[in-house]
């Protein structure tokens, strides 16, 4: 396998050469213009693409959705488009371009069911839209809220996991602790105008409500600004809403691993207003139950057993059903919740079964072109 991603170091670059994947900088950028560097770019590409001589082309995300059918115009190769979210399609402009575009894809893996549907409605046949989800590693994302005997603090004292991520993050112990794990995006142009897609604006004005009757709850939001402009929004957010004098408010920046997050949890909040899976997937791998908007595929991640769907931008709604997860956390009732989650993401979400799934797909229509 080749990989081609855009040129300079990251993460993901040096992630993928440590696992000796081979890794091609891309002579595209992946930035649309109305510039001479663009064509150049993509006819770059294209040459890159036919000294390889593939046999399929797999990508994400919109841009390189675009470069890769453009790049790839009568090659003989398959296009393999791998679709994690439905934002893009929410576009009015790029939901009528998309009408035209999808027919370039011999293969569309939905990440979604709803996904799956949003293309069907454009014409796209049923064998040709499989639904994948983007899953979780099950393993690695598992619960552990129990005093563990085999578990210990630096001096060797037995320790219990929930206690102490509490404590790392100075939350009560005996609080009801609601958290959001999701970077801040900056409102976009195209869809939901002024608005951040991942909701937090939703949450903090219903947990003003919220708190006002649960003095003893505590939000924690996991997750810094997406690039500057995120950032800047993030900052108006905290800035709006008076975080940082919220005592039962933490915000962290985004963290190397959220798993502590989930175990100080009681329940997970996921209100965006355009959303495939999202966060509500690793919430349940950790035994969370959540409270998720009706956008996209949010709705797959539950059932009336392991949590809640509520309608997208509705604060009033939202601040019911944390009142409703406070109730059932007093009586005793949501840790149970919690383990249908995890059960749920078994069943599911599990990323091995993607992965072999993808596979197929991929295989299958390499076989049978």
């Amino acid at each position: 396998m080749t990989l081609i991603i855009p040129p300079g170091p990251g993460r993901l670059t040096a992630e993928l050469q440590r696992r000796d994947f081979e890794v091609i900088a891309s002579p595209f950028t992946f930035s649309f213009r109305k510039t001479a560097a663009t064509l150049r770019g993509l006819w770059e590409l294209r040459k890159l693409l036919r000294r390889l001589r593939p046999d399929a082309v797999q990508y994400h995300l919109y841009a390189s959705a675009l470069a890769a059918r453009l790049s790839t115009l009568a090659l003989p190769l398959r296009r393999i488009h791998g679709v994690a979210g439905p934002l893009y399609l929410e576009s009015p402009l790029i939901h009528a371009v998309e009408r035209l575009m999808w027919r370039l894809d011999h293969v569309i893996i939905c990440g979604t069911e709803h996904t799956s549907a949003l293309y069907g409605a454009l014409g796209c046949p049923a064998d040709r839209r499989p639904v994948a989800t983007y899953g979780i590693d099950i393993e690695h994302f598992a619960p552990d809220r129990t005093a563990d005997s085999t578990a210990a603090t630096d001096d060797g004292a037995p320790a219990d996991r929930r206690a102490k991520a509490r404590a790392d993050l100075g939350i009560a112990q005996d609080a009801f602790v609601a958290v959001m794990v999701a970077f801040v995006y900056p409102p976009r142009r195209l869809v939901h105008r002024g608005r951040g897609i991942k909701g937090h604006d939703i949450l903090l004005e219903a947990w003003r409500r919220f708190r006002a009757e649960h003095p003893g709850a505590h939000l924690l939001l996991v997750g810094g600004g997406w690039g500057p402009a995120g950032e800047a929004h993030r900052r108006d957010l905290i800035n709006q809403f008076g975080v940082t004098d919220d005592r039962t408010v933490t915000w962290l920046d985004t963290v190397a691993d959220v798993r502590p997050c989930y175990i100080a949890a009681d329940v997970s909040v996921s209100p965006s207003l355009s959303e495939g899976h999202g966060a509500a997937v690793g919430a349940s791998a950790m035994g969370v139950p959540s409270i998720v908007s009706d956008a996209g595929g949010l709705p797959e991640t539950v059932d009336e057993s392991s949590g809640w769907v509520i309608p997208r931008g509705d604060v009033a709604a939202l601040a019911d059903a944390l009142a409703t997860a406070y109730r059932e956390f007093e009586a005793g009732q949501l840790a149970a919740r919690g383990e249908r989650a995890r059960q749920r993401a078994v069943d599911l979400f599990d990323e091995c079964a993607t992965a072999v799934l993808v596979a197929d797909v991929i295989e299958d229509s390499v076989l049978h072109r």
